[in-house]
């Protein structure tokens, strides 16, 4: 928590939108449309959203949060969430990240919110949550001033799976830096020269900015979706899911990263972080995750009813009642649900999205 600017002593809470409507087809068959990756328990012993609510609970008070979740996930949303005085948004239908932020920067400036907001995520993990914290309460500063503050994640490796941030030169501002420029997912060889440089972090996708500057940059960029927000009535009124199901369904499939930050108006500047990150984006990259604290004597990592003989670096998540024995096998992933096997070369998981696409053109799309 910060202290209130007005000088009265108080700690203000930060807000924080946390976006949950993706549909998380990397991880069939666990993740299907009714229960996406944000609502699985692959790492840790909670649910992925409240898993991130509860990584900034030192910040954020539960009146603070705002989770912006697919119409198909409010109810279970709402019964993680029980008792809890969230604020629960529903997206009639999947914009990817730009509509997603400019309708919860509407609403928390309709709720009165002049303070800066976190962006996060539904679906990261973070191993170390309090340099995490500690960032976003940098990053925050940034925001009050009337910035567009950034977390960048430091790179252990040459990613080419991530887009870069980098830095411009010259010595810091209390620890953050100005933003020369984004660059999407590069090739090897330039990813291996972002790495040695120092100047070139990888991009999470977690931005703090007021709601005003949010809206601002909207009504730069996306000057019809900023109209179509100031028509919205009051998001109590009956008709107010109608309306917003005809501005999204007007509204153009596009990320924040596209649409605001190539070309924003306000100064952008990015805060280095070292908190252990991943976006587990894969089933790979969730066996890096859970490598590092669960792999046996071989590198392999299981959970539920599962036994490895004379196999190396395997990944085998069982979720049915029976047992699943594997026998020399090296890097293959083993994904066993109560009515699908996935067996995959597991540095390929990247492609299981590519069975998702042949079950939508099957006559087993019910398994989606």
């Amino acid at each position: 928590m910060r202290v209130a600017s007005e000088g009265d002593g108080k700690a203000i809470p930060m807000y924080a939108v946390v976006m949950a409507g993706g549909s998380g087809t990397r991880f069939w068959p666990l993740s299907r449309k009714a229960r996406p990756k944000q609502f699985l328990t692959i790492v840790g012993e909670q649910p992925m959203i409240q898993a991130t609510c509860e990584r900034v609970s030192t910040l954020v008070t539960d009146d603070h949060l705002v989770l912006v979740v697919g119409r198909e996930h409010e109810a279970e949303t709402r019964s993680l969430f029980a008792g809890r005085p969230v604020h629960v948004l529903v997206e009639p239908v999947g914009r990817n990240t730009a509509p997603c932020i400019g309708l919860a920067a509407l609403y928390l400036q309709r709720l009165g919110c002049r303070e800066p907001v976190a962006i996060l995520p539904a679906d990261h993990y973070i191993a170390d949550a309090d340099t995490f914290c500690r960032g976003l309460t940098r990053a925050e500063r940034l925001a009050a001033e009337g910035s567009i503050a950034i977390l960048g994640i430091v790179p252990t490796r040459p990613e080419t799976g991530y887009g870069y941030i980098e830095r411009e030169q010259g010595e810091p501002e209390n620890g953050t830096f100005r933003v020369a420029r984004f660059v999407e997912k590069p090739a090897m060889e330039e990813a291996m020269k972002f790495l040695k440089s120092g100047r070139f972090y990888w991009n999470a996708g977690i931005f703090v900015a007021t709601p005003r500057a949010l809206l601002a940059e909207f009504a730069a960029h996306m000057p019809e979706f900023r109209h179509g927000l100031d028509q919205l009535g009051p998001i109590d009124a009956p008709d107010f899911p109608a309306q917003l199901d005809q501005l999204y369904r007007g509204t153009q499939s596009i990320s924040f990263d596209y649409a605001v930050m190539e070309n924003p108006l306000h100064q952008v500047y990015v805060v280095p972080a070292d908190c252990g990150w991943s976006d587990v984006g894969s089933w790979y990259s969730l066996y890096e995750v859970r490598h590092n604290t669960e792999q046996d004597e071989a590198g392999n990592v299981h959970q539920g009813r599962a036994l490895s003989l004379d196999c190396r670096d395997c990944l085998v998540l069982n979720q049915s009642r029976g047992m699943v024995v594997t026998l020399g096998l090296k890097k293959i992933l083993v994904v066993n649900s109560e009515d699908a096997l996935l067996v995959a070369d597991l540095e390929r998981s990247q492609e299981v999205k590519r069975i998702t696409g042949l079950l939508a053109e099957s006559d087993s799309a019910d398994l989606l």
